[in-house]
């Protein structure tokens, strides 16, 4: 399970990749997030940072028939979202090396005492 202090700083982008993928609903995401490893994500987790995207002009949302009841809410990418996106993928790329760097000196370090 990945601790919450973990997802905190990117589970926001990694919806917004969700959903760059193709138009999806909340419920849709929190699965695609399943598949994805992230374990289960509580919809109310997810409905907040929807919210927060929609603020930030990095989603659009539309309303659509549901052939399973209410009208369902769809979140799609906006021009400013895909930068947004661009942006978190180099900024995570930076860290994913620092911390490949650390671990693997620590390693190195392990195998020598």
């Amino acid at each position: 399970m990945i601790p919450a202090q973990m997802l905190k700083g990117n589970l926001e982008d990694c919806v917004l990749a969700i959903i760059s993928l193709k138009e999806t609903y909340g419920y849709e995401i929190v699965q695609k997030l399943c598949e994805f490893g992230f374990g289960s994500i509580a919809e109310g987790t997810i409905y907040p940072l929807l919210l927060r995207l929609e603020k930030q002009g990095f989603v659009k949302t539309e309303l659509r028939p549901s052939e399973f009841g209410p009208r369902r809410k769809y979140y799609g990418i906006t021009d400013e979202g895909r930068k947004e996106i661009l942006r978190f993928i180099e900024s995570f790329r930076e860290l994913a090396e620092a911390v490949e760097n650390v671990m693997t000196e620590v390693a190195g370090n392990e195998q020598t005492d």
